[in-house]
């Protein structure tokens, strides 16, 4: 991808709030150029000092001037830098929203989904890597394309010599810069691939900690953890290596340059050098002007080379967040918010319904099925037979690849899907709590649930003995995953849960596997009563669960 492609990509991700970071730009190229009638006012007042000439009466104006427009600088900074940070935190702010959009619109039956790690790390480290892009790469670029070449004009009337000099000197810069600029790109992706797989494995493993632990493997995740933070540490210092580097052989170049302009003007000035300022050897006024306008000829370079490491970050970092935004992953119907519920009867239809994951062989062809409201439904079969596949199907998880499904008299589509999920209540069989108190946990999405209504939720899911156990209630506060409780009060407690939510339509995902006799009773039972007069689907391996139910749809992979 070429670098206009790269800067137009970048451009479409910051939109519209990008504009102030863009005006701030050109307020900090206003207050760069401003520094020459400066410069020309500071010199002709050194000079009036020095040489007491007839001109030194106006050296009040000189330097009221010359202070008017450094407050004037100071100023067009000060706001240039507000604009630029609020419109980074803006581009910030808009990018993890739609990127907490897109990943909520992810399916969770999709096994190629982004990693809990790597889209951690994308929402803080790569969207906060756009920040220096917005804020000093935009800045510096605009100035290194108008500053130098501004500098060299105004210089040109006083010294020909001089501005050549500038002129000779300064692409050597960007020159370096581009010969360098692959190499920084690369390492820059390799380091926040790097960062991502590390949070998306070290996740994973406190994740998985006590299994790691029950089977002895701490030494070999401990192990593999050195590794990936060994290998992001290289990449670190490799991406840093490069910008010292760049860095040192700027300041080299800069220095040279300024160290030419400044023989120049010392050889001129004691008369040494009778060339380069036209008929007329140069005044100590001139030769100020040139030596206080040198410096700032290769001040944008400087700036650009010390922010170019930022370009290439928020280029890697684009394109991570480019891959999320654009992702062709399958996505859930819908947009995964709140929403008012569908109206209609809880009839449900799959109509000669084809699916498959990525592609493989179907999972569901041609598949049939009339779900009456009101009817305890059991889809039964082997695991791989598509009894979860179905659950997905209905609530708007998973797109069918033919075929439709008709819910409350209309297509289930992306229009419909968000209403639609208002009417139903998951029962998976790992259900997930978050880390918070067990009544947030309990109360999702229905926050104004009363005591009451908590109490007979619990109740009706044989969960009450399960809250009275825990030292404070409802109040306790859970541990990530649910930590504090087992599986089958986890259970026992989701069917609380979808008994709180008010839904018509239940979804139940093996809700007694790996659960014991007497618990998969009580699980059974609080899932027989919070379905009365309400549309029941089950997808189960348990064959007497299955006889509960009004009708069994056996499947065969």
């Amino acid at each position: 991808m070429s670098d206009r492609l790269k800067r137009t990509h970048l451009d479409q991700l910051v939109g519209a709030e990008g504009a102030g970071a863009r005006r701030a730009a050109r307020m900090e190229v206003l207050a760069a150029l401003l520094w020459i009638p400066a410069a020309a006012l500071l010199a002709m007042a050194i000079d009036g000092l020095v040489f007491a000439t007839d001109g030194t009466d106006d050296l009040p104006l000189y330097l009221a001037g010359f202070l008017a427009i450094a407050l004037l600088r100071g100023l067009l900074v000060m706001q240039a830098t507000r604009l630029a940070d609020r419109s980074a935190l803006r581009v910030q702010g808009r990018l993890r929203d739609a990127l907490a959009s897109a990943l909520a619109r992810q399916s969770p039956f999709d096994t190629g989904r982004v990693a809990t790690g790597q889209a951690a790390a994308t929402l803080t480290d790569h969207v906060a890597a756009l920040g220096p892009w917005l804020t000093r790469y935009q800045p510096s670029r605009l100035k290194v394309m108008l500053v130098p070449a501004i500098i060299a004009l105004a210089v040109l009337p006083v010294s020909w010599a001089a501005s050549i000099a500038l002129l000779l000197a300064g692409p050597l810069i960007p020159i370096f810069m581009a010969l360098i600029g692959q190499r920084v790109r690369i390492a820059s992706e390799r380091q926040l691939s790097e960062l991502g797989t590390m949070n998306a494995y070290l996740l994973d493993r406190l994740q998985g900690l006590t299994t790691i632990r029950l089977l002895g493997a701490g030494g070999q995740a401990l192990a593999r953890l050195e590794q990936a933070a060994q290998a992001l540490r290289i990449g670190t210092m490799r991406v840093l290596r490069l910008a010292f580097l760049s860095s040192a052989v700027l300041e080299l170049f800069a220095a040279v340059g300024v160290a030419l302009v400044a023989v120049y003007v010392g050889f001129s000035l004691l008369g040494y050098l009778q060339f380069g300022a036209y008929d007329a050897p140069l005044t100590l006024a001139e030769g100020l002007f040139i030596l206080l306008l040198a410096p700032d000829f290769f001040l944008p370079m400087r700036e650009f080379a010390a922010s170019y490491h930022d370009r290439a970050t928020a280029e890697a970092a684009g394109k991570a967040i480019a891959g999320i935004l654009e992702s062709d992953r399958p996505a859930l119907l819908g947009e995964g918010a709140a929403a008012a519920p569908l109206t209609g009867p809880a009839h449900i239809r799959l109509i000669n319904v084809r699916f498959g994951y990525d592609g493989i062989r179907p999972v569901l062809a041609g598949l049939d099925l009339d779900i009456p409201s009101g009817e305890k439904l059991a889809l039964v079969g082997p695991s791989g037979s598509g009894k979860s596949t179905i659950l997905a199907l209905i609530a708007g998880l998973l797109r069918a690849d033919a075929g439709s499904v008709e819910v409350a008299g209309q297509a289930l589509t992306d229009e419909t899907a968000d209403g639609w999920r208002t009417r139903l209540a998951w029962v998976g069989q790992r259900p997930y709590f978050l880390h918070g108190s067990l009544r947030r946990n309990l109360t999702l999405g229905h926050p104004d649930r009363s005591p009451v209504e908590i109490a007979d939720a619990l109740h009706l899911a044989s969960a009450g003995a399960v809250v009275a156990r825990l030292p404070r209630g409802d109040a306790t506060l859970l541990g990530e995953a649910g930590q504090g409780i087992s599986g089958g009060e986890g259970q026992r407690l989701a069917v609380a849960r979808a008994a709180l939510r008010g839904a018509d339509i239940i979804l139940a995902d093996e809700p007694t596997a790996h659960l014991d006799a007497e618990t998969a009773e009580a699980v059974v039972e609080g899932l027989f009563r919070l379905a009365e007069g309400r549309t029941l689907i089950i997808a189960t391996h348990d064959e007497a669960l299955a006889a509960r139910c009004d009708r069994i749809v056996r499947l065969h992979p």
